[in-house]
């Protein structure tokens, strides 16, 4: 679409001044796209993994015979990231442990490493067991007895339990200043092995960590096992490296889509990382069968991106005004408005993507589906311009005022809406309506992943002429120190937690599978934002994590 030559003048004349975000180039080049999926190498996989399976599902059935060794082996399913494969086996075989559990606490005295990792398992999956159960573990002065301390298996155990807790459960917030003041010591003092595992654990706790990159790591960690099972060590590897073909396969297509929109020539101020933002997608649900939901949240997310590039690092107040009128309508009649060609562009794309959307929607008879992501989106562009408008008059809101703007802004809505695409047989209508009301789980994630983005990338923000982010908001509002903002706003990101665990817990508002990619899309952003860095602009800090899910295979033995 042609603009007219006076107005580009004033467009070129306007680009000479602009804000920009210096954001680093691409890592990855065209290495994912030029990707040639290996047919023979994934049937090879595909057979190896349906002729394991059958042994792998006759060793659960065969640890049913004791509860423990039950949960131990669903535990160890989980970690090495197989689980998927057997999830009725697994949610019938917890059924009967949770609902016989009173039986087994009263005919057991369970150790500390078995009484906390019942616990962690049951609560991950969502039945809810009573923290009561700790309370043995205390001596008559109401704290955790000193000879625990030399049980190092349990201290560890009863440390990865703790991030399961929720509100109201101080004996849980008492074990884990408990254990994890007493495992930073006992790292120290243990095998080189155990002493990794542990650092792991401090680092990243099972609960928060990414079941991908968990998995690919636990594998790892397993092999070194002396009393590892090597048809399920093999199974997991075979497992990783068949499922890690058809993401690089997802990863090629979605390249060759980025770069057919040739975005990152028109639109050079905005960040080029449709790796990452696979990535990012590929940590709320990596399960084979979800394929559809992946490409569809990852094209979605990319194009939040962009807008907030737009919005953050490029446009004028001026020109964001006429963007945000124009997504309002979302309509093609609409593009003559925008001032700009690079805005034209963007326009047009987003446009193509809606229809796109309907067009899919439409044939599965779910038109609804399409409908809420776009509302989610013109939502997502609401929460933008609130922000580019403090930033233009140079107004720092109070910090109540910026988090529920930052619901919106934080893209969780947009990402997931699209993610529900391709869930027709769990989200519907109703499901699409919980979403929109914005439930404690939802409004904790989104909390979350917007809280966590500020804290570590307030500073280059302001330096570029951004909105004051939730820290400086925080900081003015309670005259406080930076430091002492930080730390406040990680002890709400705490009781977010919690509430997500909360809601977690069975009888559920809302399907499991839903519920699960909300606490993974909170993960996500543990990966990006938790090692003190923005991984997402500064992506060199991501790139270890991208070549061990998606360049290197698990080895395996001949």
């Amino acid at each position: 679409m042609e603009i007219g030559a006076d107005l580009a003048a004033n467009t070129n004349q306007q680009n000479n001044s602009r804000r920009s975000g210096n954001f680093p180039p691409t890592l990855w080049g065209c290495s994912f796209a030029s990707f040639s999926f290996p047919q023979t190498e994934f049937e090879s996989y595909s057979r190896q993994v349906e002729e394991s399976k059958e042994n792998v599902k006759d060793m659960l059935i065969k640890s049913k015979e004791d509860p423990v060794q039950n949960i131990e082996f669903i535990n160890l399913l989980c970690r090495l990231g197989v689980s998927y494969h057997f999830d009725s086996e697994i949610e019938n075989n917890l059924t009967e442990i949770f609902d016989d559990l009173p039986n087994l606490l009263e005919k057991h005295d369970y150790d500390l490493y078995t009484l906390s990792l019942l616990f962690r398992v049951l609560r991950q999956h969502g039945f809810k067991m009573p923290c009561v159960v700790f309370e043995k573990f205390k001596d008559t002065n109401g704290e955790f007895k000193k000879t625990m301390i030399n049980d190092v298996k349990g201290i560890l155990s009863l440390y990865e339990a703790s991030f399961l807790s929720v509100h109201g459960e101080q004996i849980l917030d008492e074990a884990h200043v408990f254990t994890k003041a007493n495992l930073e010591s006992l790292a120290m003092q243990s095998s080189q092995r155990l002493r990794d595992h542990i650092r792991n654990a401090l680092t990243r706790p099972f609960h928060k960590g990414l079941p991908r990159i968990e998995a690919r790591k636990y594998i790892s960690f397993y092999e070194e096992h002396e009393s590892r099972n090597d048809t399920l060590l093999k199974f997991a590897k075979t497992d990783f490296n068949r499922v890690q073909l058809l993401h690089k396969q997802e990863l090629s297509i979605l390249s060759r889509w980025w770069n057919a929109l040739n975005f990152a020539e028109e639109l050079p101020y905005a960040r080029d990382r449709i790796v990452e933002i696979y990535f990012w997608v590929n940590g709320i649900h990596f399960e084979p069968q979800y394929d559809f939901s992946r490409m569809m949240a990852s094209k979605y997310t990319k194009f939040v991106s962009l807008v907030d590039d737009t919005y953050d690092a490029h446009a004028s107040f001026k020109e964001l005004q006429h963007f945000t009128d124009a997504f309002e309508r979302c309509s093609k009649n609409a593009i003559d408005q925008l001032p700009a060609d690079y805005m034209k562009a963007l326009y047009i794309a987003l446009l193509n993507l809606f229809n796109e959307t309907e067009n899919d929607m439409g044939r599965q008879g779910r038109s609804y589906a399409s409908y809420y992501v776009k509302e989610a989106f013109k939502e997502l562009v609401r929460g933008y311009h609130a922000e580019a408008e403090w930033a233009d008059k140079c107004h720092v809101p109070t910090f109540d005022e910026y988090v529920l703007n930052g619901l919106a802004t934080s893209a969780s809505g947009v990402i997931m809406g699209a993610s529900f695409l391709g869930l027709e047989e769990v989200a519907g209508v109703e499901e699409y309506e919980w979403l929109k009301s914005n439930p404690k789980i939802i409004k904790a994630a989104k909390m979350i992943c917007r809280l966590m983005n500020d804290i570590v990338g307030h500073e280059d923000e302001q330096k570029r002429g951004d909105c004051a982010s939730g820290v400086e908001c925080y900081m003015k509002q309670y005259n406080i120190s930076e430091k002492k903002a930080i730390e406040e706003i990680q002890k709400m990101n705490a009781a977010a937690w919690k509430d997500i665990n909360e809601d977690c817990m069975r009888p559920t508002k809302a399907p499991m599978l839903l519920l699960q990619q909300f606490v993974n899309l909170v993960r996500v952003s543990y990966a990006f934002y938790a090692n003190g860095d923005d991984a997402y602009t500064i992506p060199l800090s991501l790139k270890d994590y991208v070549t061990l899910l998606f360049i290197e295979q698990a080895p395996l033995c001949d």
